[in-house]
C-alpha cells in the first residue's frame, strides 16, 4: 500500500478521504495497493497536478532544463510500427519507420518488442 503523493490530497473532502471514529474524523490522503496517474504516484490529476505546480520547476532544474530547441533528424527519426496483415487471425508486418523520410525497414515480432533495439547496431 502506498500514499498519493499529492501535496493537497487531504484537503479534497471526498467520502473516501474521511476517516476516524465519530467525533475524531479527520480527512487523510488516500492510500491504495495501485494508482493511476503519474507513474501510479497520483490518485487523481488533481493531485498530480497539485505536485507538478508545487514541484515542477525543482524537478526540471534538477534533472535538466531544456534550454534550446530539439530537432527531429533523418538519423533520430525511426520509430517501430506494424500494419495489420490479416486482422482476423492476429497476424502483422512489424517495420521501423522513418518519420521524415518514409523508408520502412522489416522486424521480427522479437524486434519490435525489444525495447531496447534499434538499428544499425549489426543486429
Amino acid at each position: 500500500m502506498k500514499f498519493c503523493q499529492g501535496t493537497k490530497c487531504h484537503q479534497y473532502k471526498t467520502k473516501d478521504r474521511i476517516k476516524g471514529t465519530k467525533g475524531s474524523k479527520t480527512y487523510q490522503t488516500r492510500r491504495r495497493s495501485r494508482f493511476y496517474y503519474g507513474c501510479e504516484n497520483f490518485c487523481s490529476q488533481n493531485c498530480m497536478y497539485d505536485w507538478f505546480n508545487k514541484y515542477g520547476d525543482q524537478a526540471i532544474d534538477h534533472f535538466g532544463r531544456t534550454i534550446e530547441a530539439k530537432h527531429l533528424t533523418e538519423q533520430n527519426a525511426w520509430y517501430k510500427d506494424y500494419n495489420w496483415v490479416d486482422y482476423q487471425n492476429d497476424t502483422r508486418e512489424y517495420l521501423y519507420v522513418n518519420g521524415i523520410t518514409k523508408e520502412q525497414r522489416p522486424l521480427t515480432e522479437e524486434q519490435y518488442r525489444d525495447t531496447n533495439y534499434t538499428l544499425n547496431t549489426g543486429e
